[in-house]
């Protein structure tokens, strides 16, 4: 409870000056992870925990799946036919490339790693974050072809990651045969299941809602209320069928949009703002558990940190984009900009739960925790320089 109502403090203190610090290199997610960092000096470890690792995985699931619905559902669907030739490059090559690279650095690094050990670190940190990346797709003085082609990677590539997480935990455990057919089926439950579901909630949504819509059936606020409730059923339908919940989400905020466009999408404001919530919780949450398992952090974890902002992450795209028509501007700042935050924790956190207290958790916990912490500081202070930077060159 007294976790719960420092946080319920520091959401209103940071109300009062959003203004102010949105003029700043200080982001929501940066505040509340070094409030969390700090409260963690003050209380007990134990209270920390309090409902465990299921509750904080679900409070981090609900809202990535929030934003990530509501990210979805202002993407411009005309824009992104129009340039979805770089996006699904960025998706194929340069997220497989980004696991690829993550992987053999890790297993270069790590010696105690084996090679699927390895490609669990790949995999947990190849997403980028959509929260933290909200302020580059949000810019107008970012190129529209940038900002749609930024969001709807870091809106796809959690969830395309799940599968080959779960096949990296399986093939660790020396499950032995079926090697080809368990990724198959891994990459068909998660990304297969998970559009079908999203398309089929989005677009009936979609259509009932424009039907109450255009008769007159809903009040501006319980509109808002069945807007929320379609991520949500996408979460619990996609748990259900063990598909990817965040590819669900997504597609269905762009599927809903087939039928139903809202007025400057002003029904979506209460999930984004949901989901928000939920996000800069997590950031709390993740800060406050961190700094006990930044307790056996070794200088390789920060040599691997910074690799895989830099060079296992600008590499890939800029191998993903060539022949792409950006200049080379434009791909250095797509490859700068694809910091890891929440999507990475949930990841994290799945394997957490897989795996216990375990050696290899030992040691994969602080990996994992630096190259986020140093991902939302790093990304988040250099926004706005990087916007100026590239409209300069423009």
């Amino acid at each position: 409870m007294l976790l719960l109502s420092l946080f319920i403090g520091l959401v209103f203190a940071y109300g009062l000056i959003s203004e102010r610090i949105a003029q700043t290199p200080i982001t929501g997610p940066m505040i509340f992870t070094v409030a969390g960092l700090a409260v963690a000096v003050l209380i007990p470890e134990q209270e920390l925990v309090g409902g465990g690792l299921d509750t904080f995985l679900s409070i981090a699931e609900l809202g990535l799946a929030l934003l990530l619905f509501s990210d979805a559902s202002r993407t411009d669907l005309r824009e992104l036919g129009r340039d979805k030739v770089l996006a699904l490059r960025l998706l194929t090559v340069g997220m497989l490339l980004t696991i690829a690279l993550g992987a053999s650095l890790a297993w270069l690094l790590f010696p105690a790693l084996s090679l699927w050990q390895a490609g669990v670190v790949g995999a947990i940190l190849a997403p980028t974050d959509a929260g933290l990346g909200q302020a580059i797709v949000q810019s107008e003085k970012v190129p529209l072809k940038l900002r749609e082609v930024l969001g709807v990677e870091a809106g796809l590539n959690d969830g395309l990651c799940v599968p080959f997480l779960l096949f990296f935990l399986v093939m660790a455990e020396g499950t032995s045969g079926g090697s080809v057919v368990s990724l198959g089926s891994f990459i068909w439950q998660q990304l297969g299941l998970g559009c079908l579901i999203g398309a089929g909630i989005g677009l009936v949504g979609g259509y009932l809602l424009e039907r109450a819509a255009s008769r007159g059936w809903m009040a501006h606020s319980t509109r808002q209320l069945a807007v929320m409730a379609l991520p949500v059923l996408c979460v619990l339908a996609a748990e259900a069928l063990h598909a990817s919940m965040f590819i669900a989400a997504f597609v269905a905020g762009l599927a809903s949009q087939y039928r139903y466009r809202d007025s400057e999408h002003a029904s979506f404001d209460f999930s984004s703002l949901s989901g928000e919530l939920l996000n800069l919780f997590v950031f709390f949450l993740f800060g406050a558990l961190a700094l006990d398992a930044l307790a056996g952090l070794q200088w390789l974890h920060l040599v691997y940190a910074f690799a895989s902002l830099t060079v296992v992450r600008m590499l890939p795209v800029a191998i993903a984009l060539i022949g792409s028509g950006l200049n080379q501007h434009s791909i250095l700042f797509a490859g700068w900009f694809g910091p890891r935050g929440l999507a990475s924790i949930v990841l994290g956190l799945v394997f957490l739960q897989q795996q216990g207290d375990t050696a290899l958790t030992q040691m994969l916990q602080p990996l994992v925790i630096v190259t986020v912490l140093l991902s939302v500081l790093l990304h988040g202070a250099s926004v706005p320089a990087g916007i100026r930077w590239l409209a300069r060159r423009s």
